[in-house]
């Protein structure tokens, strides 16, 4: 059975787990209907962080220009431009054994493609998660849902997977961000 999550709440991910290697972070939204205006375009994409939180390099940094860090131990499934239908909009299989000792957080993230150009917000934005579940056989082990929380906000920390004590653990974030994906690049050490 999943755990769920509220913002805030943090959770052992492995040391509840023995034993598991390979997951997928689903990320998935529904937008709201409404009149006019140009169709959406959320993405995932996730920042391999230090001790520092920071990017060692721009190579850290996944999303749909770059689907994979280089090693292959975290990949982007994949740049869905709708958001349709039920579940996982977006997914990063993840394993865990193989992320190199230098990356201590993965931050996920969605952002909104051209959010100003647009006149988009998370406003506008419904029904977001993110949740891990085993690779393989697809079992949720952790659910996070968002809430409507956002009004202004073009771009969102939704949680972060991140080593203690040589386990991971997984904590719901939720933080919002005005400026968008190039705020999310400053804060973490991406070169715009």
């Amino acid at each position: 059975m999943a755990v769920n999550l509220s913002k805030g709440q943090k959770v052992d991910l492995t040391k509840s787990n023995p034993g598991l290697v390979k997951v997928k972070v689903g990320l998935g939204w529904d937008t709201n209907k409404y009149d006019g205006g140009s169709a959406f375009d959320l993405d995932a994409s996730a920042f391999c962080l230090n001790a520092s939180g920071k990017v060692n390099s721009e190579r850290d940094f996944i999303f749909y220009n770059n689907k994979s860090i280089p090693n292959g131990a975290i990949q982007l499934s994949g740049d869905n431009q709708t958001g349709e239908g039920t579940g996982d909009d977006e997914t990063l299989t993840i394993d865990l054994t193989q992320v190199p000792a230098e990356i201590q957080k993965v931050a996920f993230c969605i952002t909104i493609h051209d959010a100003a150009g647009r006149n988009q917000n998370f406003g506008q934005v419904a029904n977001a998660f993110a949740r891990i579940v085993k690779d393989g056989t697809n079992e949720e082990l952790i659910r996070y849902d968002l809430g409507e929380d956002f009004s202004v906000e073009t771009a969102v920390v939704v949680a972060e997977l991140y080593r203690h004590n040589a386990e991971w653990k997984f904590s719901a974030v939720g933080g919002g961000y005005r400026d968008g994906l190039s705020g999310l690049c400053r804060d973490f050490g991406v070169q715009v």
